[in-house]
């Protein structure tokens, strides 16, 4: 072999890990050519699905949450049980709670229409939740794309990995650290509470704790009005809004809600109980505008939490199945 062809050879096994490297990179372009009315479809599916449906903005966002707390943004959440026998929707923090499927799988059977084996469901479930949160007055953000799906789904990781809502502050702060996000993006993706509802099973224990200590008195005997003391099937999937205030409208309303006792989940107001991220409460319930940017910073760092690029993972043509 010639010495310029040696050379050559060289140069390419020096490049290639970089050339691997930015071929795998999310870009927010990635669907330019191949796909290029991707984001008007997802777009115009999720603003249907939520002017029929406010809360569905949240379940949406929480979703996306859920996936990516879990093996990564690879919309390992979206396979279902007869595609694996470890699906992430048994798990406890989703089984019951965890809606939006439908949504999802109305979103991407329009883009098999126009381009079908093109689009990702991770990607997909990542572009609905900005645009959910957009339909209902949050913030849009520029959203990185080029993920894969999983060919796995893990209910034991989901068990150990998603926040409960009996987390202390503590245990939340190990949990987002562990997934690479600071305090501050775990108050401001918290602030995502300001939409959506909780069952009452989930918030009992907290509005019939007779302390005022940790909760407002009266807004523990409004919240006890439609969620009895005694457990029963009916009675603990009865759902209250997370912002008694203003349930449908993504605002900072949430925090102000924190400083007056008023979280509805214990893993609320630990935000706020004279914890490391009492500053950031009280910063984001009086800055409307910096808990938005914030909020759109930490779901763009969400979205980069181990996703499935370049030769990895696949695209699922039925976000619940396996190909």
């Amino acid at each position: 072999m010639s010495s310029s062809l040696q050379l050559l050879f060289f140069f390419i096994l020096i490049l290639n890990p970089f050339l691997n490297m930015i071929s795998a990179q999310l870009s927010p372009t990635f669907y330019a050519t191949t796909c290029p009315d991707a984001l008007t479809t997802v777009r115009t599916s999720i603003r249907q699905a939520v002017s029929r449906e406010r809360r569905m903005a949240a379940s949406l966002i929480r979703l996306h949450f859920h996936d990516c707390f879990v093996q990564g943004c690879d919309a390992s959440i979206l396979l279902d049980e007869q595609a694996t026998p470890t699906s992430e929707r048994n798990a406890l923090p989703n089984k019951g709670s965890a809606r939006g499927y439908e949504v999802i799988d109305n979103a991407k059977a329009q883009l098999e229409n126009i381009c079908p084996g093109v689009v990702s469901c991770a990607d997909i479930l990542s572009l609905a939740a900005r645009d959910a949160s957009f339909a209902v007055g949050g913030p849009s953000w520029t959203v990185k794309l080029g993920r894969r799906d999983s060919t796995t789904a893990d209910i034991d990781s989901a068990n150990a990995d998603l926040p409960s809502f009996k987390s202390s502050l503590d245990q939340l702060i190990q949990n987002f650290d562990r997934k690479g996000l600071t305090e501050r993006d775990m108050v401001a993706l918290s602030g995502a509470h300001t939409i959506g509802q909780a069952q009452c099973f989930t918030f009992r224990d907290r509005i019939y704790s007779n302390n005022t200590n940790i909760i407002d008195a009266g807004f523990a005997s409004t919240r006890s009005r439609q969620c009895s003391q005694t457990s029963s099937a009916d009675g603990d999937a009865k759902l209250a809004p997370l912002d008694l205030v203003t349930p449908n409208s993504f605002d900072n309303n949430y925090f102000k809600n924190l400083i007056q006792k008023k979280g509805l989940l214990e893993s609320d107001q630990v935000l706020f109980n004279g914890g490391s991220t009492d500053s950031i409460v009280r910063e984001y319930s009086t800055s409307p505008a910096k808990f938005s940017a914030d909020f759109s910073l930490a779901m763009v760092k969400m979205g980069d939490i181990q996703p499935l690029t370049g030769q990895n993972g696949v695209i699922r043509r039925i976000c619940s199945s396996l190909n």
